[in-house]
C-alpha cells in the first residue's frame, strides 16, 4: 500500500474536526463541538472512543421541529438534551450505546445537545432550566 492511500484510509478513519462553542449549564462551562450539516449531524458522536467530561456536540437546525436520535455505531453513553432556540432544555434523555430505538422530542426544538452521561443529572439540571449559547450563536 503506498504512503498516500495510507494517509487516505488514516484520515478517513479520524473524526473530522468541528468548530467548537463555550456553553454555560448550571453555573459550569463546556467545550461544545458544533454539527450543522447533515453529514455532520448524520455522524454525530459516532466511532468515538472518548469525549471529555466537559465535551459534546450540538446539532444545528433551521427550525424548530421534532427531532429523533439514535446511537448507531455511537459506544460513548450519552445524555441527550432537546433545547429551544434560546436554550431552554425542553427535554432530556439518557442514551444506550449502540441503540437502535429512536428517542424522539416531545416539543419542537431548534437544537440537540449531547454531553457525557449524566452530566446534568449530576449538575442538577432539569427540563425548563437554560443552556447559555454564545450571544452571536447560531
Amino acid at each position: 500500500m503506498t504512503a498516500v492511500a495510507l494517509s487516505v484510509l488514516v484520515l478517513s478513519a479520524c473524526p473530522r474536526s468541528l468548530p467548537t462553542i463555550p456553553v454555560r449549564i448550571a453555573g459550569e462551562e463546556f467545550r461544545i463541538e458544533v454539527a450543522r450539516s447533515e453529514e455532520q449531524k448524520t455522524r454525530g458522536l459516532m466511532h468515538r472512543s472518548t469525549l471529555g467530561e466537559r465535551g459534546g456536540m450540538i446539532f444545528v437546525y433551521e427550525a424548530d421541529e421534532h427531532l429523533s436520535f439514535w446511537m448507531k455505531n455511537t459506544t460513548l453513553p450519552l445524555t441527550l438534551a432537546f433545547l429551544s432556540s434560546e436554550g431552554e432544555i425542553l427535554q432530556i434523555e439518557e442514551l444506550k450505546p449502540l441503540s437502535l430505538k429512536p428517542v424522539s422530542s416531545g416539543r419542537a426544538a431548534r437544537y440537540a445537545l449531547e454531553l457525557p452521561a449524566g452530566t446534568l443529572r449530576r449538575l442538577g439540571v432539569v427540563p425548563g432550566d437554560r443552556v447559555v449559547l454564545p450571544a452571536d450563536f447560531p
